[in-house]
């Protein structure tokens, strides 16, 4: 008999791939739960043979003392699952007071395994600005699907916990799964900076653009469950869909998001990383149903210490909890799935819930369990959820809509005799707006409008546009505006547009302007932000936090 565990059953219209725990109807999924699943599999590899009860409570439940109860309630399951009658059967026979035999033709299938528990596929590497991103690919599906893990990572360390080695095979089972390191952490290059937001967007694309990737599902755990949303609103059109689990929108308790920590709350936390890291740090509220584990303590605080020095860990868990996309969640165009389990102790379900309600058309999955990590628990149901969803996801026509960050720059001059001075001015406007990765650009004598894949870019543009009009003797004031805007015969407008107009209106000459939107995205950036007050902005006259740059 060929080495079951490396090989698929088909029976019927059926198909049974024990190593991905997978039943399939012509190509569909079939529910069916794990205990279920593996006395399916013990009946389907012995066709023939009468399997008594005690052989299949002792496959089913090794060394644990169960009832026949629970024997029979697994074979009801199978039963409905096959459509199979017990009076009539065509897959599963009982005999009476013996046990059971399976009685369909079983052709076995040999199929490779994706990547053996505790080997990690080849690591290579793709350049983002300056920066090597190191990333793995495994599997061949029909559809991209990109796994951004959450905190600190490290590529090589996911497979040597079977658990999450299990996890990212079956993801593979139906995709071809992208992993990647973000910078600064793992195997990808250390850095002098933490990395923004916008930075972890252009390493996704570096490495999307490395495998040859036109457009991908992303799958976002935790805290890279903002970053993902980030990049689907920025980039509609290389976004097939967006999965988050265990998410958040932002990281600091207010009024109107009050199930975040308190900052006192966050400061024990960052202390404690400071002075426990190289343990296992966090893993009551991560992992709580293997936090007993010695295998798993050991295998937790090992990958911690691999994905990130104290100091660095300390750091980006700083700027994570300054990241708020509260008002980036309703620019998303794209299908998205958000899972999250009701009793997580890390992140609340109110904080998915609150995700969910605030993307349009998004999918809320509530899972039972306590555990954050997405391979700890019932990991089934969640792959079983996103390949659903993968499955059901078609790619979509170009977005006429995007995030994006507009610029808006004001123009005066003195005096009629320095009109060829605007004329080199905006000259030299257009050139390096372009250069710095500007869209739509327009440019006169007295407006200079463009829009930005990120807000820093933006911020970068604006201190280009003073300087250089202090180098022509012209006044420059800036306004900047992160948020939704629509794409009309090759014009960005919108409402983002009139809302950075009116926040360039309100800059005093030399000053980049910037809406609260923005500067809640930039977190690690360095930029500091003076509180210019709140301002009555836009069509529908909001309140708005302005701030100098």
């Amino acid at each position: 008999m060929p080495d079951v565990s490396s090989a698929a059953l088909s029976f019927g219209p059926f198909r049974l791939e024990p190593a991905e725990s997978r039943l399939r109807r012509d190509g569909q999924l079939v529910a069916l739960q794990p205990k279920a699943l593996t006395i399916l599999q013990h009946l389907a590899e012995r066709p023939g043979h009468l399997a008594t009860k005690d052989e299949l409570l002792a496959a089913g439940w090794p060394g644990v003392f169960v009832s026949e109860a629970a024997l029979k309630v697994c074979v009801r399951e199978i039963r409905r699952a096959l459509d199979d009658d017990a009076g009539h059967p065509l897959y599963i026979e009982t005999v009476h007071r013996r046990g059971y035999r399976f009685i369909a033709p079983v052709t076995m299938e040999a199929i490779p395994r994706l990547a053996p528990a505790g080997q990690a596929p080849e690591t290579r590497y793709a350049r983002s600005g300056n920066v090597n991103i190191a990333y793995q690919v495994i599997g061949d599906g029909p559809v991209d699907l990109v796994f951004v893990m959450g905190w600190v990572s490290h590529l090589d360390y996911f497979w040597a916990e079977p658990s999450f080695a299990a996890f990212l095979r079956r993801l593979a089972g139906f995709s071809r799964l992208i992993l990647f390191d973000k910078r600064g952490t793992g195997l990808s290059d250390p850095v002098t900076a933490l990395p923004t937001l916008e930075q972890r967007m252009d390493d996704v694309r570096a490495v999307l653009e490395a495998v040859g990737s036109r457009e991908a599902v992303l799958f976002g755990v935790s805290e890279g469950g903002p970053m993902c949303a980030l990049f689907a609103a920025t980039y509609p059109e290389r976004t097939r869909g967006l999965v988050m689990f265990g998410t958040y929108a932002q990281r600091y308790w207010t009024a109107d998001y009050p199930w975040a920590p308190t900052r006192e709350q966050r400061e024990r936390f960052y202390a404690e990383i400071q002075e426990q890291w190289g343990g296992p740090v966090g893993i009551a509220e991560r992992a709580p149903s293997r936090s007993g584990d010695p295998a798993f303590r050991s295998w937790w605080s090992t990958y911690l210490r691999m994905g990130a020095s104290p100091g660095t860990a300390v750091a980006l868990t700083r700027m994570n909890a300054e990241v708020d996309v509260r008002h980036v969640l309703p620019t998303i165009s794209v299908p998205t799935l958000v899972l999250h389990r009701r009793g997580d102790r890390c992140l609340k379900i109110e904080e998915g819930r609150y995700v969910a309600s605030h993307i349009p058309g998004a999918q809320l999955l509530e899972l039972d369990g306590e555990d954050h990590l997405p391979f700890i628990g019932d990991a089934d149901a969640i792959v079983t959820a996103i390949e659903t969803f993968v499955r059901d996801t078609a790619s979509r026509p170009a977005a006429s809509r995007m995030l994006a960050t507009v610029l808006v720059a004001h123009v005066s001059s003195s005096a009629a005799a320095v009109t060829p001075a605007v004329g080199r001015f905006v000259e030299e406007a257009r050139s390096q707006l372009a250069a710095l990765r500007g869209a739509h650009v327009h440019a006169s004598e007295q407006w200079v409008e463009a829009a930005f894949d990120g807000p820093a870019r933006g911020v970068t543009a604006a201190r280009m546009l003073l300087a250089l009009g202090r180098g022509h003797a012209l006044k420059i004031r800036v306004g900047l505006h992160t948020g939704e805007c629509e794409l009309a015969n090759g014009t960005v407008c919108g409402v983002a547009v009139d809302i950075a107009r009116q926040v360039a209106e309100r800059a005093a000459t030399g000053e980049v302007l910037a809406s609260r939107t923005l500067r809640d995205l930039v977190p690690g950036s360095g930029l500091q932000f003076t509180d210019r007050g709140a301002h009555t902005l836009g069509p529908l006259n909001e309140r708005w936090r302005l701030f100098a740059v």
